[in-house]
This record gives C-alpha cells, sequence and structure tokens, in this order.
C-alpha cells in the first residue's frame, strides 16, 4: 500500500498516470466482486484509499500554485 510520502515525492504527470492505473483497478475489482471472484476483499479498501491519496495530493498541489 502507498503512502502520502511516496506520493509527495512523485510528479504531477506521475500522480495522474497511478490514479488511471488505480481507476482501471478499482473497476476491475468492482467486476470481480460482483461475480464473486474476488480473491481478496481488503484491496478495494487500499485502492479507494491510495485514489483518495493521490486527490487529496493533486488538489493541495493546485491550490498551493494557485496561491
Amino acid at each position: 500500500m502507498a503512502k502520502t510520502e511516496d506520493f509527495k515525492a512523485k510528479t504531477d504527470d506521475q500522480l495522474a498516470v497511478d490514479l488511471g492505473e488505480l481507476k482501471r483497478e478499482a473497476f476491475n475489482l468492482r467486476f470481480q466482486a460482483a461475480t464473486g471472484q474476488l480473491e481478496k476483499p481488503s484491496r478495494v479498501k487500499e485502492v479507494r484509499r491510495s485514489i483518495a491519496r493521490i486527490k487529496t495530493q493533486q488538489t493541495e498541489r493546485s491550490r498551493s500554485a494557485a496561491k
């Protein structure tokens, strides 16, 4: 699971790529859960939190750039 410090070290482009990958993974996990094929249910929670961390980091950067 990625930590906040990991996201702070990445560039804006890297965060956008990571966000896209995590959203794709969340989409696939939802389908796996619906069909009963989900092997690791805790991964859904990890992905959702990682997405939130990335979005928070992007918001902080945009606010600091606006000042």
